[in-house]
């Protein structure tokens, strides 16, 4: 059975040393989190080492998108510039094993008419959709300037994956403070910060209607829903407030795709299974973040209820919804 891994993380030399040089008050604190371990050494591989994990694995093809935050912590033209190298390098990687990598686009969302012509042209390289952040500075994803791109990304069958981004630092000031330095830290992203602002930022995607004027746009949602799988009965009530066409429920099943993010707990699945479909339900590891083993990503797959359901979530729909084809590696 084929096995593809569609949140799996690598980051760019130049792009890193620009976030890094940031002045402090625009420094994202979570980019720590980057060296943790041997996961700077690995984001910053797309050679031996990274085939190795996944053959050890079991993981036949990586979709690579870059590491937290992107380029979007950057001044828009530098997001340009840098989103267009990450771009071509990854296309470059495509062309010499296509068989083993697939890429996300960097969007530069700083400038919103350069990132909707940025995903275009990515595509024309091979990429397929496009990996962002709920927010770029003050400006959050459903403002109507980004409607555009939402627009090309829909017309194009593009999905869009909303990744977790550590909060404004007023909000850490206000809910995230008091733990300790790294406590503090761990309480804004890993554990728990970070989900929040992934799935509100979905969820202000739907209730700002953009759904409702791209029905065809096609979201991918992390760490088993960014706990909108939890909380869609309740979400429901925002969607009846402000008068949209449908139901969170309904855009969580209709519009949104679901990856496990390394999380693979028979328990999350079963719940998961019960909101949504076993066509919506995607597999990644969130390399270099987590490193299951082969024992544990067979032991998880052995949780599905069937062989249907279980091919469709190691590849099958991550073959439909990103174009990637259903070709088996050579062994």
């Amino acid at each position: 059975m084929r096995l593809i891994g569609i949140e799996e993380h690598w980051t760019l030399d130049g792009l890193d040393r620009a976030l890094r040089a940031q002045p402090p008050e625009l420094l994202d604190d979570s980019l720590v989190l980057n060296d943790h371990g041997d996961a700077g050494e690995r984001l910053a591989d797309l050679g031996p080492r990274r085939l190795a994990t996944m053959d050890a694995q079991g993981v036949d093809l990586q979709v690579i998108s870059l590491a937290p935050p992107g380029t979007q912590g950057l001044s828009a033209a530098d997001a340009v510039t840098l989103s267009r190298e990450a771009n071509d390098t990854a296309a470059a990687l495509i062309g010499a094993q296509p068989e083993r990598f697939r890429a996300m686009a960097t969007l530069p969302l700083g400038d919103p008419t350069a990132a909707a012509t940025e995903l275009d042209r990515a595509v024309g390289l091979g990429l397929t959709g496009a990996m962002v952040y709920g927010r770029t500075g003050d400006v959050t994803l459903d403002d109507p300037r980004f409607d555009d791109l939402w627009a090309v990304a829909a017309r194009l069958g593009q999905p869009i994956f909303i990744h977790p981004q550590i909060p404004p630092r007023a909000v850490r000031d206000a809910a995230y403070r008091g733990l300790g330095e790294f406590g503090d830290l761990a309480l804004a992203t890993f554990a728990w910060g970070w989900h929040l602002e992934a799935g509100t930022a979905a969820l202000r995607l739907m209730a700002a209607g953009v759904l409702d004027r791209h029905p065809d746009l096609r979201l991918v949602l992390g760490h088993w829903g960014e706990l909108l799988l939890f909380w869609h009965q309740r979400a429901d009530g925002l969607a009846r407030a402000a008068h949209l066409d449908r139901s969170v429920t309904e855009y969580l099943r209709e519009n949104v795709w679901i990856t496990a993010s390394g999380m693979l707990d028979p328990v999350l699945l079963q719940h998961s299974l019960a909101v949504t479909g076993p066509d919506r339900l995607l597999f990644s590891t969130d390399y270099p973040f987590q490193l299951p083993s082969s024992d544990e990503i067979d032991g998880f797959l052995a949780a599905f209820p069937g062989d249907e359901a279980r091919a469709a979530f190691a590849s099958g729909n991550a073959e439909t919804l990103f174009g990637l084809g259903s070709s088996t590696r050579a062994s």
